[in-house]
């Protein structure tokens, strides 16, 4: 029991290493500059606002026209 619960913290110790010293740097994409990871960041954040917007407003039935007036609505 002892000697499986030394080599799992063996195990966790060593990968906490290994990402330690890899860092951050480890999970960039190669071959982008950090301009092209910026714009693909700005157009991400876009496209998410877009989309949480729409739900919104269709949750609030803000997507549709209301139908409380007999005036014909454009």
């Amino acid at each position: 029991m002892r000697n499986s619960f030394s080599v799992s913290f063996l195990v966790v110790l060593l990968l906490g290493c290994a990402l330690f010293l890899t860092g951050c740097g480890f999970f960039n994409q190669p071959g982008k500059t950090a301009q092209e990871v910026n714009r693909e960041h700005r157009r991400m954040l876009r496209i998410n606002q877009q989309e949480m917007m729409q739900d919104i407003d269709k949750a609030l039935l803000l997507d549709q026209p209301s139908k409380l007036t007999d005036m014909k609505l454009p």
